[in-house]
C-alpha cells in the first residue's frame, strides 16, 4: 500500500507539473499571437493606428512605424513570401503596397483578383508573417507606372477630366471600389487584420485641380468601411493643396533638413510626423543613366528621421520588375520612357538580393525594435544560373503575322489607339498599332508631334524613317503609282505624374501630312501583344530562319532547363529594340540605348525542360538569346 501511495504522488506530482509547462507554452503562444496581425488568430479590436498626440500609438501602445514598399503585383507570386521574409529579417513592422486599378480592372467589365493580383492573399500572407499593412488604393497611384495606375479606358471619354469630380470619372472610381473595397474591409486592424491605415489618393498637391475631389475620394472609402486611419502623402511643398480635413498628412523626400519638417509641423502641429515615402533610389528611363544612391546617403538620412522621432517608410525596399508594358514615362522637361527593370537602386535587389544598404538598415533598425526582440534570420538567397542561349530557329514577318492581330478597323482619319473598337470597345491599352494608307506621290511627310511615342514608317513595307517625338520629319521616295504607307506606332508608356494625364492618348493622335495634306482612310491593327495574340502565334506560317529575315518580326527559340529551374537573366548583345516573350509571359522591353541591359527573368516562370522564347524585334537580330547569372542594369550615376 505505501508502494502505491507514492507512485500515485509521483503521478500528481508528474501532471502538475506537465500542466503547468502546457498553461506556460500556451501563455507565450497568446502573448506572440497577440502581437501578431495573424490572420489566423483572427480578434476584435477596439483601437487602432491613432495620431492624436506627437507619436502614433497602436492599442493604446506607443507605435512607431518602420515601413517597407513591396508591390505583390511587380513580384513573382512564387516570391512574395521571399521578400516578404526578407522584409521581416530586416527589421521592418509595416508593408506598404499600391493597388494597380489599370491591372485590376483592364477592361470596364473586367475585373481580376486572382493570381499575381490576388491582393487579398498578399495582405494575408503580410499578416502571417507579422507585418502590419499601409494600403495605398488610389484610385490614382503614380507607382511609375503607365498613366499612373489608372486604366487607358477612361480615356475614350473624349471630356474626361482625370483625377477631377468630372461624372465619367466619379462614376468608374464608384464602380472600381464597389469591387475593391469589400476585399479589404474584413482585413483591417479592427477587425482582425493587419491593415492599419489608409491611403486616400497619392500626392494630390502636385495636381490639386478640383477642391471637391479629395474629399471625394475620402468618403468613398469610408462609405464602404474603411474605418482606419486615413492619410495622404505629398512633397513638402504640396502639403497643404494635397490634404484633406480629418486626415494625417505624410511627407515625400529624399534628403531630409529643416525646412521640410517645419513644413510638416505647420501643416499639421501635434501630430506624429511621417515620411511615408523616402525615396531609397530612382527610376530609369531609356537613354539615360542607372541612378543609384549612396548606401552611407541612405542610411545616413533614415538615421536623421529616426533620431528626430518621425516614421518612415522606405520606397522602395524591394523594387522588384515592372513586367510587359507596365511602366510609365516622364514628360519634363521631354518625354522619356522607363525601363523595364524597377531595381530602384533599392536594398533589396531586383531580384532579392541583399545589398549594402539592406545589411545598413538591418544594423539601424535593429536598434528600434519595440520588443527588444533578436530580428529573425536572414533568409538563404535563391541560386541564379546561366543556361546555354537559345538559337533563334524560325522567324515570322510581322506582315504575315497581322492576321492575328485584332481588326483590321476602316476610319478615314487616324486614331489614337484608346480609340480604337478594340479589346470589347475598351480600345487598346499597350503594345504597338500599324496605321496603313495609300499614297499616289513621294514628297514630304510630316507628324506635327501626332505620333505618340515612336513609329517606323514603310512605303510598301520597305522601311523608310523613324518618327518620334523628336523627328517630326521624313521624305518618302517618289512613285507614281499606288503605294502603301505604313506606320507602326508604339505605345512606350504614358505619363505617369504632372498635370497632362487627361492628354496621354497613344498611336497617332492627329493628322499626319504628306506635302501639306492629311493623309486619309487608315486600315488600322491592334498589335497590344497580349498572351492571347502571342499563343494564337502557334498557328502562323512560321519559316526557318532565313539569311536576311525581314524586320520587324518575330523570332522563335527554345530554352533548355533542367530540374528546378533557377533564376536567370536575359541578355540580347547585337538586337536593336524590342519585346521578350518566356512561355507566353511577356518580361518587358529591350533596347541597344539602355542603360537596362538585360531583363530579370525569375525562375517561377520557366518550366522545367522545354521553354519557348519568342522575340518581337524591330529592327536588327543577332538571332542568339542569352541567358547569364548577372543582372546589367548600365552604367551608374549618383543621384545629386
Amino acid at each position: 500500500m505505501a508502494i502505491l501511495r507514492i507512485r500515485n504522488l509521483h503521478k500528481r506530482k508528474y501532471t502538475i507539473i506537465g500542466l503547468v509547462i502546457v498553461c506556460f507554452i500556451i501563455y507565450k503562444c497568446l502573448g506572440f499571437f497577440s502581437s501578431m496581425p495573424q490572420t489566423g488568430w483572427k480578434r476584435s479590436r477596439k483601437v487602432g493606428l491613432n495620431a492624436n498626440s506627437s507619436q502614433f500609438t497602436l492599442e493604446g501602445e506607443p507605435f512607431r512605424i518602420l515601413g517597407g514598399s513591396v508591390h505583390y503585383f511587380r513580384v513573382p507570386r512564387a516570391y512574395w513570401r521571399d521578400r516578404l521574409m526578407k522584409m521581416k529579417a530586416c527589421g521592418i513592422n509595416t508593408l506598404t503596397t499600391y493597388v494597380p486599378w489599370s491591372l485590376h480592372q483592364p477592361e470596364k467589365g473586367a475585373f481580376n483578383f486572382h493570381t499575381q493580383l490576388d491582393l487579398e492573399a498578399y495582405i494575408s500572407l503580410a499578416a502571417e508573417l507579422g507585418l502590419w499593412v499601409i494600403l495605398r488604393p488610389g484610385p490614382y497611384i503614380s507607382a511609375d507606372m503607365d498613366l499612373g495606375g489608372l486604366p487607358s479606358w477612361l480615356l475614350r471619354d473624349g471630356s474626361m477630366r482625370l483625377r477631377t469630380t468630372h461624372p465619367g470619372f466619379t462614376q468608374a472610381v464608384n464602380t472600381y471600389f464597389d469591387k475593391l473595397i469589400p476585399k479589404v474591409v474584413p482585413l483591417q486592424f479592427k477587425k482582425g487584420g493587419p491593415i492599419i491605415a489608409v491611403q486616400v489618393e497619392d500626392e494630390y498637391g502636385s495636381f490639386a485641380k478640383d477642391q471637391g475631389y479629395m474629399v471625394f475620394i475620402k468618403e468613398a472609402l469610408q462609405s464602404r468601411g474603411i474605418s482606419e486611419l486615413l492619410l495622404t502623402s505629398d512633397n513638402t511643398n504640396t502639403l497643404k493643396s494635397g490634404g484633406v480635413d480629418g486626415v494625417i498628412r505624410s511627407v515625400k523626400l529624399q534628403k531630409l533638413n529643416q525646412r521640410n519638417i517645419q513644413e510638416l509641423s505647420v501643416a499639421q502641429p501635434n501630430n506624429p510626423s511621417m515620411v511615408m515615402e523616402y525615396w531609397t533610389g530612382w527610376y530609369d528611363a531609356w537613354g539615360d543613366l542607372h541612378h543609384v544612391l549612396p548606401p552611407e546617403d541612405m542610411v545616413s538620412t533614415v538615421r536623421e528621421i529616426l533620431r528626430r522621432g518621425m516614421s518612415v517608410n522606405l520606397y522602395m525596399f524591394h523594387g522588384g520588375s515592372s513586367f510587359g508594358f507596365m511602366s510609365g514615362a516622364v514628360s519634363d522637361p521631354s518625354y522619356r520612357a522607363l525601363v523595364s527593370s524597377y531595381d530602384y537602386d533599392a536594398p533589396l535587389s531586383e531580384y532579392g538580393e541583399y545589398t549594402a544598404k539592406y545589411h545598413l538598415l538591418r544594423d539601424l533598425f535593429s536598434r528600434y525594435n519595440s520588443r527588444g526582440d533578436i530580428l529573425p534570420d536572414m533568409p538563404t538567397l535563391r541560386y541564379r544560373e546561366a543556361y546555354e542561349p537559345a538559337i533563334m530557329y524560325q522567324h515570322l514577318s510581322l506582315w504575315d503575322a497581322l492576321s492575328f492581330a485584332e481588326g483590321p478597323f476602316k476610319s478615314s482619319k487616324a486614331i489614337s489607339m484608346e480609340n480604337l473598337p478594340a479589346n470589347n470597345a475598351n480600345g487598346q491599352s499597350y503594345g504597338y498599332t500599324l496605321y496603313e494608307t495609300t499614297i499616289t506621290s513621294g514628297g514630304l511627310l510630316q507628324s506635327g508631334d501626332n505620333v505618340r511615342d515612336r513609329a517606323l514608317v514603310f512605303v510598301d513595307r520597305r522601311y523608310i524613317g523613324l518618327f518620334n517625338h523628336q523627328n517630326l520629319e521624313l521624305a518618302v521616295p517618289d512613285g507614281k503609282d499606288k503605294r502603301t504607307l505604313s506606320f507602326l506606332v508604339e505605345n512606350c508608356g504614358r505619363v505617369h505624374r504632372g498635370r497632362d494625364l487627361d492628354k496621354q492618348h497613344k498611336g497617332l493622335v492627329g493628322d499626319i501630312l504628306l506635302n501639306h495634306i492629311p493623309l486619309r482612310d487608315f486600315t488600322i491593327y491592334s498589335l497590344d501583344l497580349k498572351p492571347s495574340f502571342i499563343d494564337s502565334l502557334y498557328q502562323a506560317p512560321w519559316k526557318n530562319l532565313p539569311e536576311n529575315p525581314s524586320f520587324p518580326g518575330f523570332f522563335m527559340g527554345r530554352l533548355f532547363a533542367y530540374g528546378y529551374p533557377s533564376d536567370t537573366f536575359v541578355k540580347l548583345p547585337g538586337w536593336e529594340k524590342g519585346v521578350v516573350f518566356i512561355n507566353g509571359l511577356n518580361l518587358g522591353r529591350y533596347w541597344s540605348i539602355g542603360p537596362q541591359q538585360a531583363l530579370y527573368l525569375p525562375g517561377p516562370f520557366l518550366n522545367s525542360g522545354i521553354n519557348q522564347v519568342f522575340v518581337f524585334e524591330e529592327q536588327e537580330g543577332d538571332y542568339k538569346v542569352y541567358f547569364e547569372d548577372s543582372p546589367d542594369l548600365g552604367m551608374a550615376a549618383e543621384i545629386q
